[in-house]
């Protein structure tokens, strides 16, 4: 698989229909948010055969903090070490070095992401959130 952080190769269609139809996340996101979601965020796109399979975006202030969300491989390619070749890029990424905090959520890919350095929040009492799981559904 190549992977590149060109926002232009991106298949904003595909990216669309796995979040809104099949991620356990975003369901029923709006096509527009799929956009400007992408527009204020660092990238990484997955190819095979000139066609995207993967996807993973980053938002940060490229200097303490960043956040990876919306991670999907599409079901047909998974099992064949995408996933690790797209987290692999992400963390080596130029622009993600030296963060004091890299934070992520997930419900079922955990182990992936402790392949990487994640873990379970060091002090979560000092965590807060504003959470709206179903905001998408209206």
């Amino acid at each position: 698989m190549n992977i590149n952080t060109d926002k232009n190769q991106l298949d904003l269609t595909l990216i669309h229909r796995y979040l809104s139809q099949e991620s356990t996340w975003a369901l029923g996101i709006p096509l527009a948010t799929v956009q400007r979601s992408i527009e204020n965020s660092l990238c990484f796109g997955g190819y095979e055969n000139g066609q995207q399979i993967a996807f993973a975006r980053v938002v940060s202030d490229y200097a303490t903090f960043a956040y990876l969300m919306d991670v999907f491989v599409l079901p047909e390619h998974q099992g064949k070490g995408h996933s690790h070749q797209l987290m692999h890029a992400v963390k080596t990424h130029p622009d993600l070095q030296g963060l004091r905090r890299f934070m992520l959520a997930s419900s079922n890919a955990r182990g992936l992401y402790q392949r990487y350095g994640f873990e379970a929040l060091g002090k979560p009492e000092i965590m807060m959130e504003i959470n709206v799981p179903n905001v998408y559904q209206g």
